[in-house]
C-alpha cells in the first residue's frame, strides 16, 4: 500500500508508513484543503522531530502550539488543532499503548467494532469515523467484516466521495467535483 493523498510525496510516505501520522491527517481534516491537512504529519515532524503519540501527549502546549502556528501553519486553525492533535495522541497512549493501528488491528475486530473505537477518539464525530474507516478499507488492507457497511455511503465501491477515494490526481479532482456538488445541493436546499 502507497497512499498518493497530498502532492507531496514525503508527506505520503509519512502517512503510508506511519499510522498515527494517518490518524493525525484525518484528524486535521476539517476547513482547510485535503493536501494541507494530510501534510499537517510532515510538517509536525518537521518542527517537533517526531510523530509519536507519547512525545506530543506530554508535549508543552504552547512550544506544540508554536510550532503549528510556524509559517506555514499545519492548520488553519493553529491554536485550536495543536490541542485536537494533543488530545488524540493523548487518548491513543492511554488507549492503544500509544499504537494508532491498534485501534484497528487489536482484536481483529470487525468494521462496526472499527468504527466505534475511531468515534470514540477525541476529534472524530460519526462522518469523520465513516471517512477515516473506509480510507483503511480502501487503501490499507483493512478487511474486517463488515466494513463497508459500517462505513456507509463512504465505503461504496468506484465512489469519489472523500479522500478513502483519492488515489491520483484525477480521483483528486473526482472528488473534489463531488463536495463542490454536495455544497452547491446544500446551498440551494436552505
Amino acid at each position: 500500500m502507497a497512499l498518493h493523498i497530498t502532492d507531496d510525496p514525503a508527506a505520503d510516505q509519512l502517512l503510508t508508513d506511519d499510522p498515527l501520522a494517518l490518524l493525525i491527517g484525518m484528524l486535521l481534516d476539517q476547513q482547510v484543503a485535503m493536501e494541507t491537512a494530510f501534510t499537517g504529519p510532515r510538517k509536525i515532524v518537521e518542527r517537533i522531530g517526531t510523530i509519536d503519540a507519547a512525545t506530543l501527549a506530554s508535549y508543552d502546549p504552547e512550544a506544540l502550539e508554536a510550532a503549528f502556528r510556524q509559517p506555514p501553519a499545519v492548520h488553519r486553525y493553529p491554536g485550536s488543532m495543536a490541542k485536537r492533535v494533543q488530545a488524540l495522541c493523548a487518548d491513543v497512549e492511554e488507549r492503544w499503548g500509544g499504537r494508532a493501528e491498534a485501534i484497528w488491528t487489536e482484536g481483529e475486530p470487525d468494521g462496526a467494532e472499527v468504527l466505534r473505537r475511531l468515534k470514540a477518539l477525541p476529534g472524530f464525530g460519526d462522518q469523520k469515523a465513516k471517512i477515516f474507516l473506509a480510507l483503511l478499507g480502501k487503501q490499507c488492507g483493512f478487511a474486517g467484516a463488515g466494513w463497508r457497511e459500517a462505513a456507509g455511503d463512504y465505503g461504496q465501491e468506484g465512489s469519489f466521495r472523500s479522500v478513502a477515494d483519492i488515489t491520483s490526481p484525477e480521483s483528486l479532482t473526482k472528488v473534489r467535483e463531488y463536495k463542490r456538488e454536495m455544497k452547491a445541493r446544500a446551498k440551494a436546499g436552505r
